[in-house]
């Protein structure tokens, strides 16, 4: 069994999601995981990944990779942080209205209309994640976002000024090359999808 296959199966046996399986140079095997997402769960009664999760699919791992004789040299376990990666639809469903960071297999090309201020050879792109029409009978998602240049501490802003319009991006899955939640830190208080990284190290 593919050591992927057999990380995945311990994972979410022991009811956990697995979000990555990443191998390092130095043999550094590291596994990322997260609590299933539920549709309609209200973000309050979100529940999150903490270092006892960690701990107990560590000390699962660690038995079945030994079974397995997979080889690494060190094993680590963690929750995926506030740049979780999106990789599904059901990802890209429950971080509906975050900021999100993606990119583009392919440049955005004619896509950039005539009068936009978006290069046509533009592939990276951050906004908030919003549902969009279906293409072809294909889960259609959009981003949405504004060129506005951020304030800086003190600055004065003229209340004549116009903001700049609002820009939005049409996109399928099949057209990211890789999408994450934006790491923005808010220091009044993490938004409540945004749980801090918990992780094990063996």
């Amino acid at each position: 069994m593919a050591l992927q296959e057999t990380i995945e199966q311990t994972v979410t046996g022991l009811g956990y999601e697995l979000i990555e399986v990443e191998r390092t140079s130095g043999g550094l095997l590291r596994v990322t995981i997260d609590m299933p997402y539920v549709a309609g769960t209200a973000p309050e009664a979100v529940q999150f990944i903490n270092a006892e999760d960690c701990e107990k699919v560590t000390r699962q791992l660690q038995f079945v990779l030994e079974v397995e004789g997979a080889e690494y040299s060190r094993l680590e376990v963690s929750s995926p942080g506030i740049d979780r990666p999106l990789r599904h639809e059901k990802d890209f469903e429950r971080f509906a209205g975050e900021l999100i960071d993606i990119t583009l297999k392919a440049p955005i090309g004619v896509a950039a209309t005539a009068g936009s201020t978006v290069s046509a050879s533009r592939k990276k792109f951050r906004g908030t994640l919003e549902r969009a029409e279906p293409v072809d009978g294909i889960a259609g998602w959009q981003i949405v976002w504004s060129d506005e240049p951020a304030v800086k501490l003190g600055q004065k802003i003229s209340k004549k000024r116009i903001p700049a319009p609002l820009q939005a991006l049409g996109f399928t899955l099949d057209e990211i090359q890789q999408a994450r939640l934006a790491p923005v830190v808010d220091f009044k208080g993490r938004r409540p999808k945004l749980a801090a990284d918990k992780s094990i190290e063996n």
